[in-house]
């Protein structure tokens, strides 16, 4: 078994799980536009109680839809996709349970690896400015970046992996 990656090594804290959803994984990639009505749907959820929630969800609906379309490009069909939102303080975590090939394993790893290098945020700048470079990853290295969100990879079968991102967005809705 893979060992498990992590781009902050913060993420002890105590969340509180504020909603799940659990789907086939086949029925998930069946349409592009599940990702846009799940991250919207999810976010108009637990943004009830924050300060600004029309601000807050439009930014964790953004995120998270990001989020869901790396997911969706796995394009593995076999298994259940879950999706679990906790929270603690003003840090939401999005927690993408699916299965995946051995190399979309490896890919996430690398790209988590790569979040940890001192040089992430100048990478994703060049990046930016050669559209012909950008790499897979790097909605992930957008979201570590832009968000300031933290990244965690888990591997919890031979087929299935973990992806934990915790989103401070609480914080930039004051």
């Amino acid at each position: 078994m893979a060992p498990n990656v992590t781009h902050n090594d913060s993420l002890d804290h105590d969340f509180r799980i504020m909603v799940q959803i659990d789907m086939e994984m086949e029925a998930f990639n069946s349409n592009w536009t599940h990702c846009d009505y799940i991250a919207t749907f999810l976010a108009r959820v637990i943004s009830h109680n924050r300060p600004d929630s029309v601000l807050f969800a439009n930014l964790f609906s953004s995120a998270l839809n990001e989020l869901l379309e790396i997911t969706f490009r796995s394009n593995h069909v076999g298994g259940t996709f879950v999706c679990k939102i906790s929270r603690h303080g003003d840090t939401e975590r999005v927690e993408l349970t699916f299965t995946c090939s051995e190399d979309e394993r490896d890919f996430f790893k690398q790209a988590v690896i790569r979040l940890r290098g001192s040089h992430a945020e100048a990478n994703y700048m060049d990046s930016l400015s050669n559209a012909a470079d950008l790499s897979r990853d790097m909605l992930l290295v957008e979201l570590a970046i832009s968000y300031n969100a933290a990244v965690t990879l888990t591997t919890v079968g031979d087929n299935t992996i973990t992806l934990s991102v915790d989103l401070p967005l609480g914080g930039l809705t004051h």
